[in-house]
């Protein structure tokens, strides 16, 4: 371990039994996409225009392997930017690159396109080391079946089948948690079905596909013109394809007080151990941040620990083992709904692990968050330091900054003209006053480097 961090040591132990395991680390964000391939959701294109962003989301990984850990990546990391990690103090893996970009497949993919990285698997392999994927598909499995490199994680099949929201919804109902209003929607009739239903009932609905993340494959029904439109292009698909299949859900849109998002770990023998709970920052389905810690009863906290004990022993019998993430809303009447869909995979929380640990003072409090930029060319590292001036420095008495991704910055330079970057971080600070004043000053240093605004 390194600066007395635990948390990944802890899960290399439930994961394997062994604290010291090496790990090989593929941070497959998009894996969702490999495990929807049979399941058709929303008539939508599934084309991402921050596709390349989320490819290289896959650097947070730096943050959570271990200095003795591999990091498969699909281009190295910026150089100042592993020296600002390595002055942190947590260490940086060694960097498995992949012979060219990612394409469409991801780094899995680019990974399988190596031949002289499959040799370098092969004897990591060997030594006994592990693959540690984000969720496994069967790209990744094809790279353990080249390499002889074992999975830390669970098979594919089982990573497909409890990452389903329709998983998700049933699971709740079975062990009597409470629900969101809502319906499981497997054909083009029971969907027909769901949208009268949920309209006739007063409404707004959303519909999510069962493998959507992150405001992709989600739909929000205000009115019942805007659900006949959507069920007129399902039946137009139905007619083309033969086929009347459909998996999504279908939710009463609740009045809230916040989302939140709650991870737990569950080890190969079926031990539950809760990690954390975070507030979490949404818009439009979409997750924006974590606030830790969150504004929560000991009543409610209580609620949680009560579920993640009940998901932990079911999602053990259905052969998972390893980290969950699970969203759940606080509604305006302070009910506590605790299961809107399970993430059985690594989260965005999952990787800023080390980093909580390391830099949140007992009584403090931390925002995960993403700075946007407008740029009209790539940025090195050096230029996102000099702007945050002190800022880049590591965190003192509990108040500070962690970069934790920085390739997402230049990932949509590619395209020519002016882009958009995201400057992923960690803030942390005393108290929720103090975390609002250093965000200001983080997005006003940061401002400096925004190419201005045209007015027409």
């Amino acid at each position: 371990m390194t600066s007395g961090t635990a948390y990944t040591a802890d899960l290399k132990e439930a994961l394997t039994g062994d604290r010291a395991t090496r790990l090989v680390w593929l941070c497959n964000f998009e894996v969702e996409n490999q495990w929807a391939r049979d399941y058709p959701g929303l008539p939508a294109a599934r084309v991402s225009t921050t596709a390349a962003t989320v490819q290289r989301m896959e650097e947070l990984g730096a943050l959570l392997a271990e200095p003795a850990d591999y990091l498969l990546l699909d281009r190295p990391l910026d150089e100042g930017y592993r020296r600002y990690v390595e002055r942190l103090g947590l260490g940086v893996p060694t960097e498995l690159v992949t012979r060219a970009p990612a394409g469409a497949g991801g780094t899995s993919q680019a990974v399988l396109d190596s031949p002289e990285l499959l040799d370098r698997l092969r004897q990591l392999a060997l030594d006994g080391a592990r693959l540690m994927p984000m969720g496994n598909s069967l790209l990744e499995q094809r790279i353990c079946e080249l390499t002889g490199l074992p999975a830390a994680v669970p098979q594919p099949a089982v990573y497909e089948r409890v990452n389903s929201k329709i998983y998700s919804r049933r699971l709740a109902a079975e062990l009597g948690l409470r629900e969101v209003p809502g319906f499981c929607c497997t054909t083009v009739a029971e969907l027909r079905g769901a949208v009268g239903q949920g309209l006739a009932d007063g409404g707004p609905l959303i519909v999510k596909d069962a493998y959507g993340v992150s405001g992709k494959g989600l739909l929000v029904l205000d009115s019942a013109a805007k659900g006949e439109r959507l069920l007129r292009m399902v039946d137009r698909r139905a007619q083309k394809n033969g086929d009347d299949a459909i998996h999504v859900v279908v939710e009463r849109f609740l009045p809230k007080r916040f989302d939140l998002n709650y991870q737990f770990t569950i080890d190969r023998d079926g031990k539950t151990r809760l990690d954390f709970v975070k507030e979490a920052i949404t818009a439009g389905g979409v997750h924006l941040g974590h606030v830790m810690p969150p504004d929560l009863s000991p009543a409610h906290l209580d609620e949680l620990a009560r579920a993640v004990d009940l998901l932990g022993a079911r999602l053990h019998q259905d052969g998972f083992f390893g980290v969950v993430g699970v969203d759940a809303l606080l509604g305006a009447d302070d009910l506590l709904y605790p299961v809107l869909e399970i993430n059985a995979r690594l989260n965005m929380s999952s990787y800023q692990g080390r980093v909580t640990e390391r830099f949140l003072r007992p009584g403090g409090t931390a925002l995960a968050k993403h700075y946007p930029l407008r740029l009209t060319e790539p940025l090195p590292f050096e230029r996102i330091a000099d702007a945050l001036g002190d800022l880049a420095r590591e965190p003192a008495e509990g108040t500070g900054l962690v970069v934790t991704c920085f390739g997402t910055v230049n990932a949509q330079s590619g395209a020519g003209g002016p882009f958009e970057g995201r400057l992923y971080t960690v803030l942390f600070a005393g108290d929720r006053e103090q975390l609002g004043v250093l965000d200001d000053r983080v997005a006003r240093s940061l401002d400096r480097l925004n190419t201005p605004e045209r007015t027409p």
